[in-house]
């Protein structure tokens, strides 16, 4: 029951002091679950990640009901969701309630344009210590800028390019692997 509240209480905790959305949580999601509370190891967040990223719904939420699932089941999911979903549902709840006046308030306004580099800087920061413990080099650099390039320039769909780069990465593993010949 004790690891139950602890999960349900760090994914609250996520879901709280995060604006910007499941990429800005990462780094959070992180320290969490890799640093803090050993869930995973960091090839394991990896893998979480591109699973959460590829599963239909929110990233952040779905990697709570990974973490959730591996570390108690149906039950730990159910709550890391909760824990995630939660602060959300009631910022917005009191939103609606009670400052919907204020939403052209041009301090407001200015405070939202002023969070957005911080939350570039919130996505940038774990994408690069990610990549670096990963050791992919530059051409996994290069890859991710030129499908991040595609995606914004091109207006080609995420989901084409996750198809897209799903593939290379099996066919560079089956080249790779290729057996040899006897």
């Amino acid at each position: 029951m004790h690891e139950l509240w602890q999960i349900f209480f760090s994914f609250f905790k996520i879901g709280m002091f995060t604006l910007g959305g499941g990429y800005a949580m990462i780094p959070l999601i992180q320290r969490e679950v890799v640093e803090k509370h050993h869930w995973l190891e960091n090839k394991e967040f990896v893998e979480l990640l591109a699973l959460a990223q590829t599963s239909p719904g929110p990233m952040a939420v779905n990697a709570a009901v990974f973490v959730g699932y591996k570390r108690r089941s149906l039950i730990g999911s159910l709550v890391a969701s909760l824990g995630i979903t939660l602060p959300s549902f009631l910022i917005i709840l009191i939103i609606a309630m009670y400052l919907i006046g204020f939403r052209e308030n041009h301090y407001v306004e200015s405070f939202f344009k002023g969070i957005r580099p911080a939350v570039v800087a919130l996505i940038a920061a774990p994408l690069y210590s990610l990549g670096r413990s990963m050791k992919i080099g530059w051409g996994g650099i290069l890859l991710a800028a030129s499908v991040a390039a595609t995606i914004a320039f091109a207006g080609i769909s995420p989901a084409t390019m996750v198809v897209v780069v799903a593939l290379l990465g099996l066919l560079h593993g089956i080249i790779r692997k290729k057996p040899e010949a006897d």
